[in-house]
């Protein structure tokens, strides 16, 4: 199975006119990358701070956490997470050196790598769930009035949407 990029870039043929962003289009972009920036960069700081779990590990151990049987292929977790595979093993051995995940060759066909949430990743993936909420709800929730961020979801829902249909 080959990995699929997450975007093909789209290049401008050459000679074809570039339709630059507006002004109004160029301040949404901007605020959208600065926005975006600074709201990750303070969860990941709060729970890094409260739990000593990086936001991508704290990641992992939720979605393992709602698996059935707190078992995913790696593959599938990388793809849900939208990571690399690379990034994803860096980051699952970390955890499995703490404790916290564990892996196995496939039950499904054994060509594969499963991962597993342990006992001990649950728990703090239980001790950490308050902390990252209680971020969130400070950094987003509290910034946001109820229509925004029902707006704000829709809208990512959109980019998600429109991006994985232009996959190659």
């Amino acid at each position: 199975m080959t990995q699929t990029p997450i975007d093909t870039p789209t290049q401008t043929p050459p000679g074809a006119e570039v339709r630059w962003l507006d002004a109004e289009q160029q301040a949404a972009w901007r605020a959208l990358l600065t926005g975006t920036s600074v709201l990750f960069e303070a969860l990941g700081r709060d729970l890094e701070h409260g739990t000593g779990l990086s936001l991508h590990e704290y990641e992992v151990l939720v979605r393992l956490s709602e698996a059935p049987g707190r078992v995913l292929r790696m593959s599938v977790l990388a793809e849900e997470l939208v990571h690399s595979r690379s990034r994803l093993t860096h980051t699952v051995s970390r955890m499995e050196r703490d404790g916290l995940v564990s892996r196995c060759s496939s039950s499904q066909d054994g060509r594969g790598v499963d991962c597993m949430l342990t006992d001990a990743g649950m728990a703090r993936l239980e001790e950490a769930a308050p902390v990252h909420v209680a971020s969130v709800r400070r950094r987003l929730i509290g910034a946001l009035s109820r229509e925004q961020l029902l707006d704000l979801g829709v809208a990512f829902n959109q980019i998600d949407d429109a991006v994985r249909a232009h996959r190659s």
